[in-house]
């Protein structure tokens, strides 16, 4: 995946782009930061911060559990979702506040989750390697409420790895603020990045 997002910026021109990833997304440009295709990199509660496979188990079975109840809730979920209390009681595990994305919106994303291969093949061995010195700065802007990989472990574990990262913890969100608070998850990029609004 690493390669294919460094052959992405190959071949439009971006040398060493300012990246911002949540999730999964945090890890690639973690990892692109160490190929020195980085300005800067801003992850929100990156993955990859697992410490031994039974750690990394319990992500992926809390993932793959997910996945497996959105194929058996497929048929029902057009007109479950309607409900605001459906999508903010089936999104607790990634948002504070599911509810506030559309019915469609979570559509979308039930079928992209039932039909993305990547999980299937997620291997225990790989996890972020310690870096140290950073190759650019780089900051962890970790969820407060994070239900998928909380802080209190896994972002200790990154601040452990990335010494020299700066630290944020976001206040009121859950894995996925952009869901919960777009105009923080701006902020916070913009902070990194050095853009003003």
């Amino acid at each position: 995946m690493v390669d294919a997002a460094e052959r992405y910026l190959d071949e439009h021109g971006l040398a060493r782009p300012h990246l911002a990833g949540n999730s999964l997304g945090g890890w690639v440009a973690i990892e692109l930061a160490r190929r020195g295709r980085a300005a800067s990199v801003c992850a929100f509660s990156p993955a990859g911060f697992w410490w031994d496979s039974d750690s990394h188990e319990q992500v992926l079975g809390r993932i793959r559990g997910k996945r497996a109840l959105s194929r058996v809730a497929r048929p029902i979920a057009p007109l479950a979702l309607r409900s605001a209390a459906v999508r903010r009681l089936g999104l607790r595990e990634v948002a504070c506040h599911g509810d506030r994305l559309t019915a469609a919106r979570v559509l979308e994303w039930m079928d992209d989750s039932i039909d993305c291969p990547f999980m299937d093949d997620y291997s225990p061995d790989k996890r972020v390697e310690p870096l140290n010195p950073l190759p650019c700065p780089v900051t962890l802007a970790w969820a407060q409420f994070d239900r998928l990989v909380p802080a209190a472990t896994y972002g200790q574990t990154a601040r452990t790895r990335l010494p020299g990262a700066t630290w944020v913890l976001l206040p009121g969100v859950g894995h996925i603020p952009m869901i919960d608070d777009p105009y923080l998850v701006a902020r916070t990029i913009m902070a990194v990045t050095g853009v003003t609004a």
